[in-house]
């Protein structure tokens, strides 16, 4: 894998605060946060030599090259973010519910960005020069899946590997759904899954691997823990519960670490502390934006901002590179970073464009279609779960109603 294709669009759930009375707009700030990171990765932090051609990162921008090179750290925040709202948007849903609200919030954005790209490259290879994006027919429809890696085809976006992994996080939440979605049983799920998790880092078993993703099951533990303290107020279980997974996620972050950096001597991987501390951080936040204080922001540009993230990641490194370096070309006298600057100025404008014409119509014309289509005569499609059984502590004033997406 590319250490310069390294970002996790952000396809959680819309965050609605358990009083009912509105977005949780803290927590759509840390997703813009993460965004903001992984961009920056992307655009200045990338070790990649001679990403920007002639120009030197650690010449032109040290500075900002140095703090940009752990923005790939924007990925576990993402992965960290999405066990809490994927836990969220779960809570109250059908399987086939839950199933429906995935596939329209990631589908239509998805295909149209990877069409778009599809589009662009060919225009480039009539134009002479050679595309970074592969335009053939058979990896255009396996990008179309979702599911490029797993079909043994290259990425028509280069972040489409994060997708898989968390449609198999989605997979598993699913088989939770089944069951039945409850306080203890989702403190059970998450116990069986660290330790079955860490059983397969032992067996070093690529079947266990696969189906549990061991490297990132501590980030969405963790988010779900912190997502059960929002609904139904903290207690020491749900806090030792998110301390173990992050003892789980800091131990493994060494081989995150080591895929991004060269190691100073054999056995070594610098940059791990500083890593830890601002993933820890992070937490941190995201503790203060559920449960916490945070958690009564109801700014609407941060809601907006939160909804301009997946489509923004979608298209900043595929799309938005391209034109900065277009730019460089057309224009040399601008320089690097206020080439980057309109880059990621036009990727927020495409980034609007198609949250507005795709996500909020095509998708929200899919789910009407689907939940109509998946609903047959005896299917309780249209009906809510049971409430869950209570914790052995909950405050009155944090209880609140059932969340809802």
């Amino acid at each position: 894998m590319s250490v310069s294709a390294d970002p996790a669009p952000p396809t959680a759930a819309p965050m609605t605060s358990r009083a009912g009375g509105g977005r949780l707009a803290a927590v759509d700030a840390l997703r813009l946060l993460a965004a903001a990171g992984v961009a920056a990765y992307h655009y200045l932090g990338t070790p990649t030599p001679h990403f920007w051609g002639t120009y030197d990162l650690t010449r032109t921008a040290p500075v900002l090259h140095a703090l940009s090179r752990y923005g790939w750290l924007g990925v576990e925040a993402f992965f960290l973010i999405s066990g809490f709202a994927v836990c969220m948007s779960c809570w109250g849903r059908t399987p086939a519910q839950f199933a429906v609200s995935r596939i329209a919030r990631l589908f239509p954005l998805y295909w149209t960005v990877v069409l778009v790209i599809v589009i662009v490259a060919w225009i480039a290879r009539l134009a002479g020069q050679r595309p970074a994006a592969p335009v053939d027919l058979r990896t255009t429809l396996g990008n179309l899946t979702m599911l490029p890696g797993p079909l043994g085809l290259r990425t028509t976006d280069g972040v489409a590997w994060t997708l898989w992994v968390e449609a198999r996080f989605y997979l598993l939440m699913a088989v939770l759904l089944l069951i039945g979605l409850t306080y203890r049983r989702t403190i059970a799920f998450c116990l069986l899954w660290l330790t079955l998790a860490a059983i397969g880092r032992e067996l070093h078993s690529s079947v266990l691997d696969e189906f549990l993703l061991t490297q990132y099951a501590g980030l969405f533990v963790a988010g779900m823990a912190l997502y059960l303290m929002h609904r139904f107020g903290p207690n020491l279980l749900l806090w030792l519960l998110t301390g173990f997974a992050w003892c789980y996620t800091l131990t493994l972050l060494g081989d995150r670490v080591a895929e991004h950096t060269a190691p100073a001597a054999p056995g070594g991987t610098p940059g791990w502390g500083i890593c830890a501390a601002v993933l820890t951080v992070f937490l941190i936040l995201l503790a203060l934006s559920g449960p916490g204080p945070l958690g009564r922001l109801r700014w609407r540009v941060l809601v907006y901002a939160g909804a301009l993230t997946y489509p923004f990641y979608l298209v900043h490194q595929s799309l938005g590179i391209p034109v900065v370096r277009g730019l460089l070309k057309a224009v040399p006298a601008l320089g690097l970073v206020p080439a980057i600057v309109l880059g990621l100025c036009f990727s927020l404008a495409l980034s609007a464009a198609l949250n507005h014409l795709v996500d909020r119509r095509a998708g929200a014309w899919l789910r009407r279609r689907l939940t109509s289509d998946i609903a047959v005569p005896g299917d309780p499609v249209g009906r809510r779960t049971p409430p869950p059984d209570p914790p052995v502590r909950q405050p009155s004033s944090r209880t609140g109603t059932v969340c809802q997406p």
